[in-house]
């Protein structure tokens, strides 16, 4: 099994094993960690296990073509859309960020370019309305798992499909800044980056000059003229925001240093109440 080196995690930033190999030595498999299969000598290494086909999820580098065709029957990948949409290191986010309501799971045989190769089987599924990026993810999981095992039965007799390239979208690795909240956007559009952001990077306001990090919101059909980023009361005990289209109401917020608490708890620990602002992190 091959996978990244182990990384820093938590808020220790401890050195720390994927949760994949970990499930690999629980099961005595044997674990190599390459800092980048582009090094010379890969292939080669390999090439030593004489394997039948490869199977890449998630590996977070671009192969080779040395690489990929070490196998006897090439690499097979297990990819977060419905290809050839949604291309690239972070498929199920951005699928939620703009606003899709459907994606699914495709398997397709690799080549040297980012996604690009022919499909052998895909199959879709809803978004759900209030589905996060997490949530999707770990449902994803379990269609690309049973996917998966099709694809390997059929490997060799299942066609393989060429990607239509005109009708490709990208979905690039997320940053920190992809969770910053525009308020003069829709509120719809904002709540779905808050979906698509969660569990990382988190969607970012500045509320009494520190950042809000939010985990769940949803919209409010509630009238309102102020401007964006600015608190409205909509009912007992309910304060959405203002935005360029709507309201916005968070439900799980996360002051900077802190735990995730109710929106509601926040603001009256913050003694902030209609009338007051929020701004949007500067770019």
């Amino acid at each position: 099994m091959i996978t990244q080196p182990d990384k820093p995690a938590g808020r220790g930033r401890a050195v720390t094993p994927s949760p994949v190999k970990q499930r690999a030595l629980e099961a005595s498999v044997p674990v190599l960690q390459p800092p980048r299969l582009h090094d010379a000598g890969w292939p080669e290494r390999l090439a030593e296990y004489r394997a039948d086909v490869a199977v890449v999820a998630a590996f977070g580098q671009i192969l080779p073509k040395a690489v990929l065709d070490v196998p006897v029957r090439g690499s097979i990948n297990v990819h977060g859309s419905v290809l050839p949409r949604y291309r690239g290191a972070a498929p199920i986010a951005w699928a939620i960020m703009r606003g899709e309501t459907e994606t699914g799971i495709t398997t397709f045989q690799m080549d040297p370019g980012m996604d690009t190769g022919d499909m052998l089987l895909t199959e879709a599924t809803p978004i759900g309305p209030e589905e996060t990026a997490g949530e999707l993810s770990a449902r994803l999981a379990a269609i690309g798992a049973r996917l998966l095992e099709r694809t390997l039965d059929g490997i060799g007799t299942l066609p393989r499909i060429p990607q239509d390239h005109a009708k490709a979208t990208l979905a690039p690795r997320l940053k920190k800044e992809d969770g910053w909240l525009r308020l003069h956007e829709p509120a719809k559009a904002l709540v779905d980056r808050v979906r698509g952001c969660n569990p990382w990077p988190g969607a970012a306001l500045i509320a009494a000059s520190h950042r809000l990090l939010i985990w769940r919101a949803v919209t409010v059909p509630h009238p309102t003229t102020a401007a964006p980023g600015t608190l409205v009361r909509t009912g007992p005990g309910a304060t959405a925001l203002a935005t360029g289209e709507g309201l916005l109401l968070p439900l799980e917020v996360q002051p900077e240093n802190r735990k995730s608490i109710p929106w509601e708890d926040f603001l009256r620990g913050a003694r902030l109440g209609p009338g007051d602002r929020f701004t949007e992190i500067a770019s």
